[in-house]
């Protein structure tokens, strides 16, 4: 009788000590939750580097106004003097306003690349950056995971686990130090 009673504390303390090391396990497991859109947008980097791009913009779009202009200015002419013009000034005319035409076409496209492409690495290098920060503060609060907030990855989380404030503060701060030099 002696063996059973010892054999069952035996077991309720076998028992009870992996409930408790479940539990402080459990308890060790730390998640964090990063929306990098909103990161990327409100950090200061962010807001420089979509103010430079909308400059950009606003340059590239005032400037195909103006061919634009001058293109309308050219059809408006062909219209009005059409009748006046000889055959081959009439046909200089049309070519031109058709040369005209696809280089603004082409310009304009390329203008969408060229703001595409500096949107890609304005972007690129501040989640570089957000991802590194993000890194180290995971490394120094002992996060077990930190997952991005993206459409469709994370259906639900807490608020509580949001650490993008955090996250954007600590860009924030390490952007305003100044860089030292080798």
């Amino acid at each position: 009788m002696k063996k059973i009673v010892l054999i069952g504390t035996i077991a309720l303390f076998v028992l009870f000590g992996s409930i408790s090391m479940a539990l402080a396990q459990e308890a060790a497991f730390k998640i964090g939750v990063v929306d990098l859109y909103k990161a990327v947008n409100e950090s200061e980097q962010g807001k420089k580097a979509n103010a430079d791009l909308e400059s950009m913009i606003k340059s590239k779009k005032e400037a195909l106004e103006a061919k634009g202009r001058a293109i309308e200015k050219l059809r408006s002419e062909l219209e009005k003097q059409g009748d006046v013009l000889s055959a081959d000034a009439k046909k200089n005319k049309a070519e031109e306003y058709e040369r005209l035409t696809r280089e603004y076409q082409r310009n304009a496209s390329d203008s969408e690349n060229e703001v595409r492409k500096k949107q890609g690495e304005l972007t690129g290098r501040i989640i570089k950056q957000l991802r590194e920060i993000i890194l180290a503060m995971a490394k120094e609060e002992k996060y077990t995971m930190i997952l991005e907030r993206a459409d469709g990855l994370v259906l639900y989380a807490d608020g509580s686990i949001d650490i993008t404030d955090k996250v954007i503060s600590q860009m924030d701060g390490s952007s305003a130090k100044p860089k030292k030099k080798k």
